[in-house]
């Protein structure tokens, strides 16, 4: 099922499966978020949660009971209920499940995404609360794909991404398999700007921590068009695209939390999380970003 906001910029449609946006077009009709070739890669706008990236041996166990997952989390992969939709926002809710507690994640939960269009800007609101009787930990970040080129006039390298201040990102290192190796190296120092390329993303995504920018965006050089995320408050910072040539598309990734490392222990109580919730407590994030097309 789809639901749809509409603004005199904007149109977004959001799917209950994975409460994933599938869809932005502008007043003329451009469509900004990719459109999820499969040969390329075939999703928008995933929710990753509860947990970001890789896990060893994709498994953890809790209790004595082992449980085999799957990267990024579940929640992009399952139907999310439709609360609300009405002229301001659209509301889904995820909540835990006895199959999704046999399967995939023995915890209760439940999961909320509120999706609102203002102006130019998408907000949209994840928030995590814990009905259990333990404390719930989890890992969450968001996943946004844009299309690129905005036209076809322009090509790859008609676009950088850019910081509001110069910066000198620590890139958390996560190759070959995806799991954080122990590694941290500089990329780009005292730089504002990082130049697209076909070839910027032959070793993947880079994971930079250490950020002082509000914003994190992706720039057309000749006409200023933009798309542009506030990141504050999110501790990592990730850009990645498929890998094609072409690149077809770039992502914008605002995570509260890392993929596990190599080394990490089995037990899930024993990894680090991006947030510890107590029973009856929640707690909300919000990756806002504006465009301008």
């Amino acid at each position: 099922m789809q639901a749809v906001l509409r603004n005199e910029f904007f149109t977004l449609t959001v799917d209950t499966l994975g409460a994933e946006a599938v869809s932005l077009k502008n007043a003329a009709g451009e469509e900004v978020l990719w459109q999820a070739d499969p040969e390329v890669w075939p999703r928008h706008a995933p929710i990753l949660f509860p947990w970001t990236g890789e896990l060893p041996q994709s498994s953890y166990s809790h209790k004595g009971k082992t449980y085999h997952v799957v990267k990024q989390g579940f929640a992009r992969d399952v139907e999310h209920t439709l609360v609300r939709v009405d002229e301001h926002e659209i509301v889904m809710e995820l909540r835990s499940s006895p199959e999704l507690k046999e399967t995939w994640f023995p915890f209760e939960f439940v999961l909320t995404s509120m999706f609102r269009l203002e102006g130019k800007t998408i907000h949209h609101t994840l928030t995590v609360e814990n009905p259990g009787q333990e404390e719930l930990r989890f890992g969450i970040g968001f996943h946004p794909a844009f299309n690129i080129p905005f036209d076809d006039c322009h090509t790859t390298e008609d676009y950088e991404f850019r910081f509001d201040q110069p910066e000198s990102p620590v890139i958390i290192d996560a190759r070959p398999h995806g799991l954080l190796s122990g590694r941290c190296y500089y990329q780009w120092k005292n730089t504002e700007k990082i130049q697209l390329t076909d070839e910027l993303f032959s070793n993947d995504s880079f994971c930079m921590a250490g950020l002082r920018t509000k914003t994190l965006g992706i720039y057309e050089k000749d006409t200023g068009r933009h798309i542009v995320c506030n990141v504050e408050g999110f501790p990592y910072k990730l850009i990645w695209s498929a890998l094609a040539k072409p690149v077809r598309f770039v992502c914008i990734e605002p995570w509260h939390s890392l993929p596990s490392a190599e080394n990490d222990p089995q037990e899930w109580n024993e990894r680090a999380a991006a947030v510890c919730l107590a029973p009856g407590k929640r707690w909300s994030t919000t990756l806002s970003t504006t465009v301008e097309r």
